[in-house]
């Protein structure tokens, strides 16, 4: 089983890049620790392109069963389809996002926000 957390990091100046953190874990061991750096990009579409960008970085094990971890309730409700935004750039980063899962066999998402001790996990594996 492969377990994934995620953050990513809105800059609020244009021009400023964009930092997207993950840690994938086959089986409770550290297979890749990495930090991404991307362009800027409107705050609200940044979740799903990290997202995106840790989706592509998992292709090579999709048929395994995947996790990945969050910290962002807005994100987790976008993913999970129960969004009722109307931005143009979120429902287009959405598709995209979509299509990017179909991919994957076995692939869900868990949002640590309200589980004190899965926050506090999540916080230790994604520090610097």
């Amino acid at each position: 089983m492969i377990k994934a957390y995620l953050t990513a990091f809105p800059m609020l100046y244009e021009g400023e890049d964009i930092e997207v953190r993950y840690s994938i874990f086959e089986d409770d061991v550290l297979i890749k620790k990495e930090s991404v750096y991307l362009a800027y990009m409107k705050p609200a579409i940044v979740g799903l392109n990290s997202v995106l960008t840790l989706l592509h970085k998992l292709e090579q094990y999709k048929e395994k069963e995947i996790t990945v971890v969050l910290n962002d309730a807005s994100l987790y409700e976008v993913i999970k389809g129960a969004s009722t935004t109307q931005n143009g750039d979120v429902i287009k980063m959405y598709n995209k996002a979509k299509k990017q899962q179909a991919k994957f066999n076995k692939l869900s998402f868990i949002n640590v926000t309200k589980d004190k001790e899965a926050l506090a996990r999540w916080k230790e594996i994604l520090k610097d």
